[in-house]
This record gives C-alpha cells, structure tokens and sequence, in this order.
C-alpha cells in the first residue's frame, strides 16, 4: 500500500504490505482466530487432550492480540472511509499507461 499524505501512520503501519481490502479482511480474521487460540483454554479446562492442543498457559499472548487485532480492522476502516483500496493492486503502473 502506498502511503498518501492524509494517511495516518498508524494505518499504513498495519497495512503497508496489504494491496487489497480481501487481503485486510484475510490478515484480520487470522489475528482473530490466533485471538481465540491464544485463550489460556489449559487454564480453564483439566483436559490432558486441551493441555496438548493448547500450548498456551498465562493471557499474556491473549492481552497482545487483542489490541492488535483491533488495529488491524480500525485500520481497514479507516482505508475504507478515507481512501478507498486499489483494485488492481498497483497504481504506478497504470500511471504510466
């Protein structure tokens, strides 16, 4: 993603290797789905099964992720009011043209 002038630097720190809202929308449903693996679950269930699956044993990775996941989809709205994303992924090109 291009930085333009009006654009926030905490927006295009998110998104700066992302040239498609589908690849937003991808980036922000892995952070939430990491949310929800990185939920202590060995704490809150005695499941030798749980206990394997789950490595994850303290919410330190839980307190993380939450704020992240959070930027990351202010992020996309903020692209989605303000600026819009390019369709065709590469601007300089069809600059040219």
């Amino acid at each position: 993603m291009q930085k333009d002038s009006n654009m926030p630097l905490w927006v295009f720190l998110a998104l700066s290797s992302i040239e498609s809202r589908r690849g937003a929308l991808i980036l922000i449903w892995s952070s939430f789905l990491f949310t929800i693996y990185c939920i202590p679950w060995a704490i809150l269930y005695e499941n030798p099964w749980i206990n394997k699956l789950f490595l994850i044993d303290d919410w330190e990775w839980f307190a993380m992720m939450v704020p992240m996941t959070l930027w990351y989809w202010l992020s996309m709205k903020w692209v989605d009011k303000n600026r819009g994303w390019n369709l065709n992924g590469n601007t300089e090109k069809n600059s040219t043209d």
